[in-house]
């Protein structure tokens, strides 16, 4: 038997995905982040789910001797410290599996979003005006889209547009990394010689900590239309404003931004921010890439098949 803190929302079939399991559920979405030690302290559990609510950290999992398991739910786990994890013997288990699909989806639709001017041109509409060949557009046949990280977000945006007639290229940081025949695997510098269009899709670590900046942006050979689905801070957003005024980026779609929290901005975010904001070349979406229904659950199913495994080799079985 497990027993399981649950201290964000999540889809309502978790029990019925877990409770097969062994699990027994204990559903707090009402927590606050300060409330989570106490409550790790009172019983004696050995699994925690979050999404993003919570920091991981060295001194949480002190307060929780029982745990054996902290499920994400969700693909980035930035929000948690896994060489805490790893010294307090605690299993960390997340679901990029879940929300692929919906990310691979809407990468497509922020790129058409871009290259056919859609939301300028449905706000000029309902402003009255009828302005078509301003809004002449481009087509994604035809173009080379260059993905940074091929994990699962950047496998499923290419396996989408491999319908499109375009030629996808792909780095990742991983010489391991498996090739499929959805993008061609190819080191940075080509992917700065050829691509016409940046797909952001690495996770967010120190390592990666503004790793799009001005000296990689200033290696690639033409003017990029660029994509954000990953994590804001993995892009230096002074230098995409940068960019952007001088036409070196010719446009951009940021789902995700240097800092979510708007009412939190510092001076220096607040301006790159005013700048994004009014831009007619750059499209802004709350974080919402992975954000469907149909993911909402599919991460359930994912998180209910990674702890099976773990709960039965755990048991022995």
């Amino acid at each position: 038997m497990s027993l399981c803190l649950v201290i964000d929302d999540m889809h309502p079939s978790l029990p019925a995905y877990l409770e097969p399991l062994g699990v027994t559920l204990h559903y707090r979405p009402d927590l606050t982040a300060a409330e989570v030690p106490a409550a790790l302290a009172d019983h004696p559990y050995d699994g925690l789910v979050v999404r993003s609510k919570l920091r991981v950290t060295r001194e949480l999992l002190a307060h929780g001797p029982h745990l054996r398991y902290v499920c994400r739910a969700g693909a980035g786990v930035d929000n948690i410290d896994e060489a805490a994890m790893v010294e307090a013997g605690v299993t960390l288990l997340n679901a990029p599996e879940g929300n692929r699909d919906a990310v691979g989806e809407y990468a497509v639709g922020l790129l058409l979003a871009l290259f056919r001017h859609i939301p300028r041109a449905d706000a000029e509409v309902r402003a009255g005006q009828w302005h078509r060949e301003a809004n002449r557009g481009e087509e994604i046949g035809g173009k080379i889209i260059g993905l940074l990280g091929y994990g699962h977000m950047g496998r499923a945006f290419a396996r989408r547009l491999s319908a499109f007639g375009c030629t996808v290229l792909a780095h990742d940081h991983d010489p391991a990394c498996p090739p499929d025949g959805y993008a061609t695997l190819v080191p940075l510098a080509e992917l700065q010689a050829r691509a016409e269009v940046l797909s952001l899709h690495i996770p967010y670590s120190a390592a990666n900590h503004h790793f799009v900046n001005q000296e990689l942006l200033a290696g690639f050979a033409q003017p990029l239309w660029l994509l954000n689905t990953a994590r804001g801070e993995v892009l230096d957003h002074a230098a995409l404003v940068s960019r952007l005024r001088t036409g070196q980026v010719r446009a951009a779609a940021l789902d995700v931004l240097e800092n979510e929290k708007l009412a939190t901005l510092s001076p220096e975010q607040q301006a790159r921010f005013d700048y994004l904001r009014t831009a007619a070349n750059v499209v802004l979406s709350p974080h919402i890439g992975g954000w469907s229904y149909q993911s909402y659950e599919r991460i359930n199913a994912v998180l209910a098949r990674k702890l099976g495994v773990f709960l039965g080799r755990k048991n022995g079985e």
